[in-house]
């Protein structure tokens, strides 16, 4: 595998959430600085705090659906990347992406 061509990936991944992580603390500076009600202050918290939960339920739905493709990929046996396996692996996916999206209607 070409392992130079993942550095500048990885760089660009890296600065991109350097970017996003400062234009978020900005925005929160400014509403904070801009006298902002406490109210939309505790809200804006609020809604930080269930968007980070719910995206942790999602990747942990996401991968636990990922795993058990993978599981019954190997459980039939198959060894080469066929239609049938990216077919597998693609429905895993949708199926992980439905129950997690049915959790967070669920929970909130």
């Amino acid at each position: 595998m070409n392992f130079e061509l993942l550095i500048p990936i990885t760089l660009f991944i890296c600065i991109t959430y350097a970017i996003k992580i400062v234009v978020d603390a900005r925005t929160r500076a400014k509403l904070i600085a801009g006298n902002g009600s406490e109210e939309l202050i505790r809200t804006l918290v609020q809604a930080e705090a269930l968007q980070r939960r719910h995206t942790s339920l999602r990747w942990g739905i996401l991968f636990v659906a990922l795993g058990v493709g993978f599981a019954l990929i190997e459980a039939f046996g198959w060894t080469e990347i066929t239609p049938g396996v990216v077919a597998v692996l693609l429905g895993m996916t949708g199926l992980g992406n439905l129950l997690s999206y049915a959790a967070a209607r669920k929970l909130g």
